[in-house]
Protein backbone atom coordinates (compact mmCIF):
# COMPACT_ATOMS: atom_id res chain seq x y z
CA UNK A 1 0.00 0.00 0.00
CA UNK A 2 1.26 3.48 -0.90
CA UNK A 3 2.18 5.60 2.20
CA UNK A 4 0.80 9.21 2.73
CA UNK A 5 0.75 11.46 5.67
CA UNK A 6 -1.20 15.00 5.60
CA UNK A 7 -0.17 18.29 6.70
CA UNK A 8 -2.66 21.09 7.89
CA UNK A 9 -1.79 24.97 9.08
CA UNK A 10 -4.47 26.64 11.45
CA UNK A 11 -5.02 30.17 12.11
CA UNK A 12 -5.02 31.40 15.86
CA UNK A 13 -7.99 34.01 16.17
CA UNK A 14 -9.89 35.89 18.74
CA UNK A 15 -12.65 34.45 20.02
CA UNK A 16 -14.90 37.63 19.54
CA UNK A 17 -13.57 39.70 17.03
CA UNK A 18 -12.02 36.92 14.79
CA UNK A 19 -8.73 38.87 14.39
CA UNK A 20 -5.43 36.84 14.34
CA UNK A 21 -3.58 36.11 17.63
CA UNK A 22 -0.39 35.99 17.88
CA UNK A 23 -0.29 32.86 20.32
CA UNK A 24 1.24 30.22 18.61
CA UNK A 25 4.33 29.49 20.87
CA UNK A 26 2.06 28.51 23.64
CA UNK A 27 -0.57 26.40 21.85
CA UNK A 28 2.45 25.00 19.95
CA UNK A 29 3.92 23.69 23.35
CA UNK A 30 0.57 23.17 25.11
CA UNK A 31 -0.66 21.01 22.34
CA UNK A 32 2.52 19.21 22.47
CA UNK A 33 2.32 18.64 26.19
CA UNK A 34 -1.13 17.33 26.40
CA UNK A 35 -2.77 13.95 25.67
CA UNK A 36 -3.61 14.25 22.12
CA UNK A 37 -0.42 15.16 20.77
CA UNK A 38 3.02 14.25 20.44
CA UNK A 39 5.63 17.63 20.58
CA UNK A 40 6.75 17.04 16.94
CA UNK A 41 3.44 16.71 15.62
CA UNK A 42 2.86 20.17 16.08
CA UNK A 43 4.68 22.72 14.91
CA UNK A 44 5.57 26.85 14.69
CA UNK A 45 4.61 28.49 11.44
CA UNK A 46 5.90 31.62 9.41
CA UNK A 47 3.96 34.08 11.77
CA UNK A 48 2.96 33.97 15.42
CA UNK A 49 -0.55 33.65 15.05
CA UNK A 50 -0.33 30.44 12.89
CA UNK A 51 0.92 26.33 13.54
CA UNK A 52 0.91 23.33 11.98
CA UNK A 53 0.36 19.91 12.80
CA UNK A 54 1.27 16.36 10.69
CA UNK A 55 0.18 13.41 10.87
CA UNK A 56 2.24 10.47 11.11
CA UNK A 57 2.77 7.96 7.95
CA UNK A 58 -0.56 6.23 7.41
CA UNK A 59 -1.62 3.77 4.87
CA UNK A 60 -5.20 3.99 5.12
CA UNK A 61 -7.62 6.85 4.45
CA UNK A 62 -9.52 5.93 7.88
CA UNK A 63 -5.97 6.26 9.45
CA UNK A 64 -5.61 10.18 8.11
CA UNK A 65 -8.91 11.26 8.99
CA UNK A 66 -8.57 9.94 12.75
CA UNK A 67 -4.94 11.46 13.01
CA UNK A 68 -6.51 14.79 11.71
CA UNK A 69 -9.34 14.89 14.51
CA UNK A 70 -7.23 14.26 17.24
CA UNK A 71 -4.60 16.99 15.48
CA UNK A 72 -7.39 19.51 15.05
CA UNK A 73 -8.40 18.76 18.81
CA UNK A 74 -5.35 19.17 20.33
CA UNK A 75 -4.69 22.56 19.01
CA UNK A 76 -8.29 23.84 19.42
CA UNK A 77 -8.16 22.68 23.38
CA UNK A 78 -4.53 24.61 23.24
CA UNK A 79 -5.77 27.58 22.35
CA UNK A 80 -8.96 27.88 23.87
CA UNK A 81 -7.11 27.98 27.47
CA UNK A 82 -4.92 30.39 26.09
CA UNK A 83 -7.90 32.45 25.44
CA UNK A 84 -8.07 31.48 21.71
CA UNK A 85 -9.37 29.60 19.24
CA UNK A 86 -8.65 27.61 16.01
CA UNK A 87 -9.90 29.12 12.47
CA UNK A 88 -10.19 26.70 9.89
CA UNK A 89 -9.90 29.59 6.61
CA UNK A 90 -7.33 29.36 4.87
CA UNK A 91 -7.18 33.35 4.64
CA UNK A 92 -7.29 35.49 7.60
CA UNK A 93 -11.05 36.87 6.90
CA UNK A 94 -10.25 39.81 9.00
CA UNK A 95 -6.49 41.62 10.10
CA UNK A 96 -5.52 44.28 12.80
CA UNK A 97 -3.92 47.51 11.27
CA UNK A 98 -0.55 46.29 12.95
CA UNK A 99 1.05 43.31 11.73
CA UNK A 100 1.07 39.53 13.01
CA UNK A 101 5.32 38.96 14.41
CA UNK A 102 7.13 36.46 12.32
CA UNK A 103 8.35 33.57 14.74
CA UNK A 104 11.97 34.26 15.50
CA UNK A 105 13.41 32.22 13.35
CA UNK A 106 16.69 32.73 11.37
CA UNK A 107 14.93 31.30 8.00
CA UNK A 108 11.81 33.35 8.90
CA UNK A 109 13.62 36.33 9.72
CA UNK A 110 15.46 36.49 6.70
CA UNK A 111 12.02 36.15 4.87
CA UNK A 112 11.24 39.17 6.73
CA UNK A 113 13.87 41.04 5.59
CA UNK A 114 13.44 39.95 1.99
CA UNK A 115 9.72 40.70 1.45
CA UNK A 116 8.49 42.41 4.71
CA UNK A 117 5.15 43.36 3.30
CA UNK A 118 4.25 39.56 1.42
CA UNK A 119 5.60 38.12 5.06
CA UNK A 120 2.98 40.47 6.62
CA UNK A 121 0.27 39.56 4.12
CA UNK A 122 1.07 35.55 4.63
CA UNK A 123 -1.77 35.02 6.85
CA UNK A 124 -2.61 32.19 4.26
CA UNK A 125 -3.39 28.29 5.48
CA UNK A 126 -2.98 25.28 3.28
CA UNK A 127 -3.04 21.75 3.44
CA UNK A 128 -0.13 19.36 2.04
CA UNK A 129 -0.42 16.21 0.94
CA UNK A 130 2.92 13.84 0.90
CA UNK A 131 2.68 10.88 -1.09
CA UNK A 132 5.74 8.03 -0.94
CA UNK A 133 7.54 7.17 -4.00
CA UNK A 134 10.24 4.78 -4.65
CA UNK A 135 13.08 7.36 -5.49
CA UNK A 136 13.35 10.70 -6.84
CA UNK A 137 13.56 9.67 -10.25
CA UNK A 138 10.25 8.33 -10.22
CA UNK A 139 8.79 11.66 -8.22
CA UNK A 140 9.88 13.60 -10.75
CA UNK A 141 7.99 11.46 -13.27
CA UNK A 142 4.93 11.64 -10.99
CA UNK A 143 5.39 15.16 -10.71
CA UNK A 144 4.94 15.74 -14.85
CA UNK A 145 2.10 13.32 -14.68
CA UNK A 146 -0.25 14.99 -11.60
CA UNK A 147 1.08 18.47 -12.48
CA UNK A 148 -2.16 19.06 -14.60
CA UNK A 149 -4.77 18.05 -12.10
CA UNK A 150 -3.68 20.63 -10.01
CA UNK A 151 -5.84 23.25 -11.27
CA UNK A 152 -8.90 20.58 -10.19
CA UNK A 153 -7.90 20.07 -6.99
CA UNK A 154 -7.19 23.58 -6.15
CA UNK A 155 -10.80 24.28 -7.56
CA UNK A 156 -12.25 21.34 -5.13
CA UNK A 157 -10.52 22.36 -2.09
CA UNK A 158 -10.94 26.94 -2.36
CA UNK A 159 -11.38 27.90 1.55
CA UNK A 160 -10.17 31.16 1.20
CA UNK A 161 -12.53 34.14 -0.30
CA UNK A 162 -12.30 37.08 2.06
CA UNK A 163 -9.69 39.40 2.85
CA UNK A 164 -10.07 42.35 5.11
CA UNK A 165 -13.82 41.71 5.66
CA UNK A 166 -14.58 42.13 1.93
CA UNK A 167 -15.14 39.48 -0.59
CA UNK A 168 -12.28 38.84 -3.08
CA UNK A 169 -14.17 38.06 -5.87
CA UNK A 170 -11.65 34.59 -5.68
CA UNK A 171 -12.92 31.29 -4.60
CA UNK A 172 -9.05 30.61 -2.86
CA UNK A 173 -7.40 34.23 -2.18
CA UNK A 174 -4.53 32.17 -0.40
CA UNK A 175 -3.25 31.42 -3.95
CA UNK A 176 -3.09 34.43 -5.20
CA UNK A 177 -1.04 35.90 -1.94
CA UNK A 178 1.16 33.39 -2.48
CA UNK A 179 1.48 33.58 -6.24
CA UNK A 180 3.36 36.34 -5.23
CA UNK A 181 6.76 34.64 -4.47
CA UNK A 182 9.51 34.06 -6.72
CA UNK A 183 8.93 30.54 -7.30
CA UNK A 184 5.29 29.48 -7.02
CA UNK A 185 2.20 27.73 -8.93
CA UNK A 186 2.27 24.66 -11.05
CA UNK A 187 5.74 22.82 -11.68
CA UNK A 188 6.98 23.23 -14.71
CA UNK A 189 7.57 19.91 -16.81
CA UNK A 190 11.26 18.60 -16.16
CA UNK A 191 13.03 16.54 -18.41
CA UNK A 192 13.99 14.40 -15.48
CA UNK A 193 15.91 14.04 -12.29
CA UNK A 194 18.94 15.76 -13.20
CA UNK A 195 16.62 18.53 -15.20
CA UNK A 196 14.78 19.17 -11.38
CA UNK A 197 18.02 19.41 -9.82
CA UNK A 198 19.53 22.11 -12.24
CA UNK A 199 17.05 24.06 -12.35
CA UNK A 200 16.67 24.24 -8.47
CA UNK A 201 20.50 24.98 -7.82
CA UNK A 202 20.31 27.51 -10.63
CA UNK A 203 17.22 29.43 -8.71
CA UNK A 204 19.24 28.59 -5.63
CA UNK A 205 22.47 30.32 -7.12
CA UNK A 206 20.39 33.69 -8.49
CA UNK A 207 20.20 34.70 -5.26
CA UNK A 208 16.44 35.20 -5.93
CA UNK A 209 15.16 32.86 -3.53
CA UNK A 210 17.19 32.02 0.22
CA UNK A 211 17.19 28.26 0.38
CA UNK A 212 15.11 24.88 -1.48
CA UNK A 213 12.46 25.98 1.20
CA UNK A 214 11.29 28.72 -1.09
CA UNK A 215 10.35 26.51 -4.29
CA UNK A 216 6.63 27.25 -3.56
CA UNK A 217 5.59 25.06 -6.47
CA UNK A 218 2.04 23.42 -5.91
CA UNK A 219 3.85 20.11 -6.27
CA UNK A 220 7.53 19.13 -5.84
CA UNK A 221 9.78 16.63 -4.24
CA UNK A 222 9.96 17.01 -0.53
CA UNK A 223 13.87 17.17 1.13
CA UNK A 224 12.63 15.61 4.14
CA UNK A 225 10.90 12.48 3.19
CA UNK A 226 10.97 10.39 0.21
CA UNK A 227 7.55 11.53 -1.20
CA UNK A 228 5.87 14.04 -3.66
CA UNK A 229 4.35 16.81 -1.61
CA UNK A 230 1.43 18.64 -3.36
CA UNK A 231 0.73 21.89 -2.23
CA UNK A 232 -1.95 23.51 -3.89
CA UNK A 233 -4.80 23.02 -1.18
CA UNK A 234 -6.42 25.30 1.03
CA UNK A 235 -6.51 23.86 4.57
CA UNK A 236 -10.49 22.62 4.95
CA UNK A 237 -13.69 23.36 7.32
CA UNK A 238 -13.67 19.63 7.86
CA UNK A 239 -11.53 17.25 8.66
CA UNK A 240 -14.06 14.73 5.88
CA UNK A 241 -13.23 16.90 2.79
CA UNK A 242 -9.31 17.20 3.81
CA UNK A 243 -9.62 13.19 4.24
CA UNK A 244 -10.90 13.21 0.44
CA UNK A 245 -8.40 15.76 -0.73
CA UNK A 246 -5.90 13.56 0.51
CA UNK A 247 -7.58 10.22 -1.16
CA UNK A 248 -7.69 11.67 -4.08
CA UNK A 249 -3.97 13.03 -4.32
CA UNK A 250 -3.03 9.18 -3.64
CA UNK A 251 -5.11 7.49 -5.74
CA UNK A 252 -3.55 10.51 -8.46
CA UNK A 253 0.23 9.56 -7.78
CA UNK A 254 -0.76 5.81 -7.36
CA UNK A 255 -1.93 6.05 -11.35
CA UNK A 256 0.87 8.14 -12.33
CA UNK A 257 3.54 5.43 -10.59
CA UNK A 258 1.54 2.53 -12.79
CA UNK A 259 1.19 4.85 -15.73
CA UNK A 260 4.98 5.28 -15.44
CA UNK A 261 5.42 1.89 -15.29
CA UNK A 262 3.54 0.98 -18.10
CA UNK A 263 5.37 3.35 -20.31
CA UNK A 264 1.80 5.12 -21.34
CA UNK A 265 2.84 8.93 -22.36
CA UNK A 266 1.99 11.68 -19.91
CA UNK A 267 -0.43 14.40 -20.53
CA UNK A 268 1.66 17.72 -21.40
CA UNK A 269 -0.10 21.07 -20.76
CA UNK A 270 1.97 24.06 -21.43
CA UNK A 271 3.12 26.18 -18.87
CA UNK A 272 0.56 29.20 -19.97
CA UNK A 273 -2.06 27.57 -20.43
CA UNK A 274 -1.99 25.24 -16.73
CA UNK A 275 -0.90 29.14 -15.17
CA UNK A 276 -4.09 30.25 -16.25
CA UNK A 277 -6.37 27.14 -15.86
CA UNK A 278 -5.11 27.55 -11.71
CA UNK A 279 -5.67 31.04 -12.14
CA UNK A 280 -9.35 30.43 -13.11
CA UNK A 281 -9.46 27.80 -10.46
CA UNK A 282 -8.85 29.98 -7.87
CA UNK A 283 -10.75 32.93 -9.21
CA UNK A 284 -14.40 30.80 -9.28
CA UNK A 285 -13.54 27.46 -7.01
CA UNK A 286 -16.23 25.05 -8.50
CA UNK A 287 -18.56 28.22 -9.76
CA UNK A 288 -17.96 27.86 -13.35
CA UNK A 289 -15.64 26.38 -16.02
CA UNK A 290 -12.65 24.21 -15.10
CA UNK A 291 -9.91 23.50 -17.75
CA UNK A 292 -9.19 19.65 -18.12
CA UNK A 293 -6.17 18.17 -18.40
CA UNK A 294 -6.05 18.45 -22.20
CA UNK A 295 -6.54 22.26 -21.95
CA UNK A 296 -10.44 22.34 -22.82
CA UNK A 297 -13.09 24.26 -21.14
CA UNK A 298 -15.35 22.27 -19.45
CA UNK A 299 -17.93 22.20 -16.44
CA UNK A 300 -16.51 22.03 -13.22
CA UNK A 301 -19.08 18.80 -12.74
CA UNK A 302 -17.59 17.09 -15.86
CA UNK A 303 -13.59 17.80 -14.90
CA UNK A 304 -14.18 16.54 -11.36
CA UNK A 305 -15.99 12.94 -12.76
CA UNK A 306 -13.09 12.94 -15.19
CA UNK A 307 -10.91 12.65 -12.16
CA UNK A 308 -12.83 10.26 -10.49
CA UNK A 309 -12.92 7.86 -13.64
CA UNK A 310 -9.16 8.47 -13.88
CA UNK A 311 -8.27 7.34 -10.32
CA UNK A 312 -10.92 4.88 -10.18
CA UNK A 313 -8.94 2.01 -10.44
CA UNK A 314 -6.06 3.10 -7.53
CA UNK A 315 -9.45 3.81 -5.66
CA UNK A 316 -10.40 0.88 -5.75
CA UNK A 317 -7.25 -0.79 -5.10
CA UNK A 318 -6.69 0.54 -2.03
CA UNK A 319 -10.45 0.66 -1.17
CA UNK A 320 -11.53 4.41 -1.14
CA UNK A 321 -13.84 4.59 -3.70
CA UNK A 322 -16.82 4.56 -1.93
CA UNK A 323 -15.94 7.04 0.64
CA UNK A 324 -14.21 9.53 -1.95
CA UNK A 325 -16.71 9.52 -4.60
CA UNK A 326 -19.64 10.29 -1.61
CA UNK A 327 -17.46 12.66 -0.45
CA UNK A 328 -17.30 14.67 -4.26
CA UNK A 329 -20.74 14.05 -4.83
CA UNK A 330 -21.54 15.94 -1.22
CA UNK A 331 -19.05 18.49 -2.32
CA UNK A 332 -20.48 18.89 -5.91
CA UNK A 333 -24.06 19.26 -3.99
CA UNK A 334 -23.29 21.65 -0.81
CA UNK A 335 -19.82 23.57 -2.77
CA UNK A 336 -16.66 24.20 -1.54
CA UNK A 337 -15.49 25.48 1.80
CA UNK A 338 -15.04 29.27 -0.34
CA UNK A 339 -19.11 29.10 -1.02
CA UNK A 340 -20.26 27.95 2.64
CA UNK A 341 -18.12 31.09 3.82
CA UNK A 342 -19.38 33.48 1.51
CA UNK A 343 -23.47 31.95 2.64
CA UNK A 344 -22.72 32.23 6.15
CA UNK A 345 -21.48 36.02 5.63
CA UNK A 346 -24.48 36.38 3.39
CA UNK A 347 -27.15 35.68 6.00
CA UNK A 348 -25.73 35.86 9.40
CA UNK A 349 -22.73 38.24 9.10
CA UNK A 350 -19.78 38.17 10.82
CA UNK A 351 -21.62 36.43 13.48
CA UNK A 352 -22.70 33.20 11.10
CA UNK A 353 -18.54 33.39 9.60
CA UNK A 354 -16.97 32.94 12.82
CA UNK A 355 -19.20 30.23 13.90
CA UNK A 356 -19.10 28.57 10.17
CA UNK A 357 -14.69 28.76 10.84
CA UNK A 358 -14.41 28.54 14.58
CA UNK A 359 -17.67 26.68 16.08
CA UNK A 360 -17.46 24.77 19.26
CA UNK A 361 -14.61 22.03 17.70
CA UNK A 362 -12.68 22.57 14.61
CA UNK A 363 -13.40 18.87 13.32
CA UNK A 364 -16.26 20.43 11.14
Amino acid sequence: MITFGVEEEYLLVDPVTVLPVPGAEYVRRAAGLGPLAEDDEVQDELLQAQVEVATPVCTELEEVGGHLLRLRHAVASAAEEHGCRVAMAAAAPLRDTSAVPVTRKPRYLRMEGQARQLVDEQLINGMHVHVGVPDPQTGVAVLNRIRVWLPTLLAMSANSPLWDGKDTGFASWRTIVFGRWPVSGPPPYFDGLADYEQRIDALVASGVIADRGQLYWQARLSDRFPTVEVRCLDVQLRADDAVMLAGLVRALVAVALAEEKAGAPPVRCRPELLQAANWHAARHGLNSTLVDPDGRSRSSGDVLYSLLAHVAPALAESGDEREVSSLVHRLLQEGTPADRQRRALREGGMPALRSLIVGDSPSG
